[in-house]
């Protein structure tokens, strides 16, 4: 799995921290945003959390555009996404990853 942090715009005041990356054992890009609550203000809280089922985002430019109104993203972000994933190709599951999924989404993995 690759994970890029991303630190909050300007103007996102309730924003704590962002990020996106690649989950190779479910084959998905992921984007994330931390807003400030008042039982995490400094770690926030999840409110935004895409790329959690198996196949859920297959472009990484999908990730950029959910955190992109919450966090400045590099220019390079998509790029980085991209090699993130094609790193992984040909990488197999571990028998316990393989064990966790079928558990959680069914017999297809």
């Amino acid at each position: 799995m690759s994970r890029h942090d991303l630190e909050p715009r300007p103007d996102a005041a309730d924003v704590v921290r962002a990020a996106g990356g690649w989950d190779r054992p479910l084959q998905t890009f992921f984007a994330q945003v931390f807003w400030r609550t008042e039982d995490e203000p400094e770690e926030g809280e999840p409110l935004i959390w895409v790329g959690t089922e198996p196949g859920e985002m297959l472009d990484p430019e999908a990730a950029i555009a959910v955190v992109a109104p919450h966090a400045v993203v590099p220019d390079d972000l998509a790029a980085r996404l991209t090699a993130a994933m094609e790193a992984t190709i040909g990488v197999k599951d571990s028998p316990e990853q393989a064990a966790v999924k079928r558990l959680l989404f069914g017999p297809i993995h």
